[in-house]
Parts: C-alpha cells; structure tokens; sequence
C-alpha cells in the first residue's frame, strides 16, 4: 500500500525554520514511499532562496526519501525581466531537477509531475498540448493496475477558496480531456494556500472520475484562512486516505483523515475502517 506525503507552496525566503524542521521530523515518522512537491519552492526565484530549498532537498533524500517535484510560478524570476523570458526555470532545473516532467513509479502507484509555470502569464499557469500528448502517451506505456496520479502546481479547475474564486489553469478544458483519456485517479496540486479534496465531477460535469487533492502551504509565513499544512496520502486500491497535517504552532498534528473509494466512474466519501493508518 503506497503512502505519499504531499507538499506544496514551500516558499524558501518567506519560509519559517520551525515549520522545515516540522515538516522533516513529519516525513520521518511518516517513511512514505514518496514525497511529492507541487510547487513554488521559493518565494523570488533568487539563487539563494533556491540554494535554501535544495539543501531541504538533499535532506530528505540523505534521509532515504524519494521525491518527485514539479516548478511553481514563484520559481520563475519575477523582477528579472531578462531571465524571466529567456531562462526563467534555469536556476530551479540547476537547483531542484533538471526535468520539469518527472515520472516515479512505485509499487501500487504511477506518478506524474507537468509544469505549468510560464513566464507571460506571472500568477497564472498553463498547459501545453504537447503535454496533453505527453500525459497520454506516458500513461499509456505505464502499468494499468497502478493508481495513475497527476501533479501540477496550478489546479485545474477553479477552486473556491474563502469567498473569492480561484482561475483554472489555461486550457483546462483540452486537459480534462487528456487525464480522462489517461485514465487518471488522482490530481495533486498546490498554489492556492489552502487544502481541500473534491470529486473531480462534481467541479466540472465532463471531468473523469479523479479525486482533486490540493495542499496548502506547508513552510510559508503566507497563509489564507488556513494554517500551514500538508498532506498523507495512502493508498490501497480504489480505496484512497487523505490526511491533513496541519500546524498547531509547534508540530504539525493529524487534523483530519478523510477515507474515500472509487467506484466505477465516481470517488465518495468511505467509513473508516480499523485498518486504517495511525494518525
């Protein structure tokens, strides 16, 4: 049964030290077979805002973790307008990984990192067509028994998020497409701050059958409405448990497990069983 621990919005150089270190002691306790990162790594794209972030990388991986990580738009310089539209993910692929489209394959679990950070749209994301191909094509050549999971940092179906709306990522309609097409269970994503689960049709009547998982910030001083936190994932089959690790102002704590499964065409709400994972 695959576990993944879920962050997102890390923002080095707005970052706090006491939520890293809470994070890392997390992800300790938690021994997932993955650690997935949605985005936004820093907060200006500056060298050493990135430097503090890889060296949060290399202690994970120094601590056995496997991670898969995809660019957020505040990877992409902001100020520097030079680098922003001539090599605006050079220090992040220096950085953080050199593949903005990384595959990990675990047992039980097929996940997929797609960037739609882009430099003329600032705030906003983007999917390419050559990634709804690329998304197709992966899947397609992956093991068709495994959870197929896709992360991006911008979601894509607009959220709402306290009494505001935020935008879906641009032609999120041809992407919905494509993760159909793919056959994909679970879309992760971040840039809104705030952690929510959703069934993928009831945002948007055409979308397939994938539960939406969004993180909040997990090591951010920025915060809308909610605490940092971030999320657990375990899966066991078409069975999937979210829990929500938020921060109490010392720790991060269990705050809550929500256990769904999947039927056919359509994710519900589960009773929890006595097997569940310990929170």
């Amino acid at each position: 049964m695959p576990r993944l621990i879920h962050l997102s919005d890390l923002h080095f150089g707005a970052h706090d030290p006491r939520l890293v270190e809470g994070v890392e002691r997390k992800v300790k306790e938690a021994a997932p077979d993955l650690v997935v990162i949605s985005g936004d790594f820093t907060q200006r794209a500056r060298t050493e805002q990135f430097q503090d972030a890889c060296r949060f990388l290399e202690r994970l991986r120094d601590a056995g973790h496997e991670v898969l990580a995809v660019p957020g738009n505040h990877d992409v310089p902001l100020y520097d307008v030079f680098r922003r539209f001539l090599s605006p993910l050079t220090r992040y692929m220096r950085y953080i990984d050199d593949t903005l489209c990384p595959l990990q394959e675990i047992p039980g679990a097929t996940v997929l990192g797609i960037n739609t950070a882009r430099s003329l749209t600032f705030k906003d994301g983007r999917i390419s067509e050559e990634q709804m191909t690329f998304i197709r094509q992966t899947f397609d050549r992956t093991d068709p028994q495994a959870t197929r999971i896709l992360v991006t940092h911008h979601p894509l179906f607009a959220l709402q998020v306290g009494e505001g709306m935020t935008p879906a990522v641009g032609r999120s309609e041809l992407a919905l497409d494509a993760i159909g097409d793919a056959g994909v269970d679970m879309l992760l994503a971040g840039h809104n701050h705030h952690a929510s689960i959703h069934n993928a049709r009831e945002l948007v009547t055409r979308a397939g059958p994938s539960l939406v998982i969004q993180a909040g910030t997990a090591t951010s001083t920025r915060v809308r409405e909610q605490q940092q936190s971030f999320n657990r994932i375990d899966i066991d089959g078409p069975r999937v448990t979210v829990t929500v690790e938020s921060w109490n102002g010392s720790d991060f704590v269990a705050k809550d497990a929500q256990p769904y499964e999947r039927d056919v065409d359509h994710w519900h709400l589960a009773a929890a069983r006595a097997d569940e994972p310990a929170h």
